[in-house]
């Protein structure tokens, strides 16, 4: 008699960490209420709501909403002085709720359930709110839990509260202490949060790269940014001038490189900073300038003279052997008077900083073949790699690069260059180095 065949594994269903949709939040809000020995809170300021999910049963809810705004054993761990504390606290996230709901119980399932969160943390509040946090932080009640899962999720422990909570615009005690605990959402969290300038802004799409951090541009001394300001004209008559020309520059040159793409974004950006990060900029007062104050300027300061001085002063900054640098081109349409040819820039763009290191107008009698050599000729190029469109595939722009620039290029071949291509083929090579010697 045969024996019957042995049972497969039974693979358990995966675990799935997401943010609750639309349509599920009452019933988040249920479930939580009833669970909860708290309740369900009502979440104050930016929130993001969370479900655990085992295949389709719910087995856990977590809620983050706004930080505390005093919490004395977090703020002496961070060491961030009251003033900046304001400015700083939107970076840290508070976990209010954490319920694991009956029926789904498998080892180690709350730690887990923490790491995943974590790991998606950051990416949703950007998506959401568009900017980063850099801490998470909750309370634990020591009179009904250790904290155990947070510990194992890599949580730290601080201390304990004094035991009170905001009441409008007081604080009343309530005799249940807390543990504080924190996890940094990233290496250097706290760094940042003590930094003069906030952290870089979010990615827009997947294409985009990070912004480059304000807090790593050398500002004052031989070399830094307000040195190379130093001789910018300043387009303003004298009278009535309240903050300096190479201070508005300055500012709109650090928010720029941390992701600021308008003159609204600029201002928002320069009011997010402290008296003390001002005065790092150059500035006399201890309020930054107004949104139409660097509009002005920066509508009249010398825009080419500008652009000469800073390009190559964030290539020297940024650029690394092997380091990427696009050269692109692009017609901006509707930004032209009627009746006269839409402008074309040629832009030479860090492929990972996004930052424009040199922009140059193509004058409408000629094209973009020319203009690259006088566009990059400023630029400490040697040891970077330069790309391009099909367009700039020449011999005598290859040439320019390698001899008088001492740098590398990948340049593509289309049907534009028929013949190029041709021979490409013909040696059955889908790479090869140009300047390289094929016998046979």
């Amino acid at each position: 008699m045969a024996e019957p065949a042995a049972m497969a594994p039974r693979v358990p269903a995966p675990l799935t960490v997401r943010l609750v949709r639309a349509e599920e939040r009452a019933r988040w809000q249920q479930t939580l209420q009833q669970h909860h020995y708290l309740g369900c809170p009502r979440m104050v300021g930016q929130a993001l709501w969370y479900v655990a999910t085992v295949g389709d049963a719910w087995v856990a809810l977590l809620g983050w909403a706004a930080a505390a705004l005093k919490c004395r054993p977090r703020d002496a761990w961070i060491g961030w002085p009251p003033a900046l504390q304001w400015r700083r606290l939107p970076f840290v996230v508070n976990n209010v709720r954490f319920c694991l709901l009956p029926g789904g119980a498998r080892p180690h399932l709350a730690s887990q359930i923490l790491a995943r969160n974590l790991r998606r943390l950051n990416r949703d509040w950007e998506g959401a709110y568009g900017h980063p946090v850099l801490l998470a932080e909750t309370f634990v009640d020591a009179a009904r839990f250790r904290g155990t899962c947070y510990r194992a999720a890599g949580w730290q422990c601080l201390g304990v509260t004094r035991g009170f909570a905001k009441r409008n615009t007081g604080y009343v005690a309530h005799g249940h202490p807390k543990t504080v605990w924190v996890r940094p959402l990233r290496p250097n969290a706290v760094a940042a949060l003590t930094a003069p300038f906030p952290p870089p802004g979010p990615r827009r799409t997947q294409e985009d790269c990070r912004m480059l951090d304000a807090n790593r541009l050398p500002l004052a001394g031989a070399g830094g940014l307000l040195d190379l300001l130093q001789t910018v004209p300043d387009p303003r008559h004298r009278r009535g001038v309240r903050h300096p020309v190479r201070t508005v520059v300055a500012l709109a040159v650090c928010a720029a490189v941390a992701g600021a793409r308008s003159f609204t974004a600029i201002a928002q950006w320069a009011r997010g900073l402290s008296p003390e990060a001002l005065r790092r900029l150059g500035a006399t007062r201890r309020t930054p300038p107004s949104e139409p104050t660097i509009r002005r300027v920066l509508q009249r300061v010398d825009a080419d003279r500008l652009d000469a001085q800073l390009g190559p002063w964030l290539l020297g900054l940024t650029a690394r052997a092997g380091a990427g640098l696009s050269v692109d081109g692009k017609t901006l349409r509707g930004s032209h008077a009627r009746g006269q040819p839409a402008p074309h820039l040629l832009s030479a763009i860090l492929h990972q900083d996004a930052v424009v290191v040199a922009q140059a107008a193509v004058p409408p009698t000629t094209n973009e073949i020319p203009a690259l050599p006088a566009l990059l000729a400023p630029l400490p190029l040697a040891g970077v790699v330069v790309t391009a469109d099909a367009l700039h595939t020449q011999h005598e722009t290859a040439r320019f690069l390698v001899e008088a620039k001492h740098a590398d290029y990948v340049f593509t071949v289309k049907g534009n260059q028929p013949a190029l291509r041709d021979d490409i083929a013909a040696l059955g090579l889908d790479a090869f180095p140009p300047g390289g010697h094929h016998d046979g």
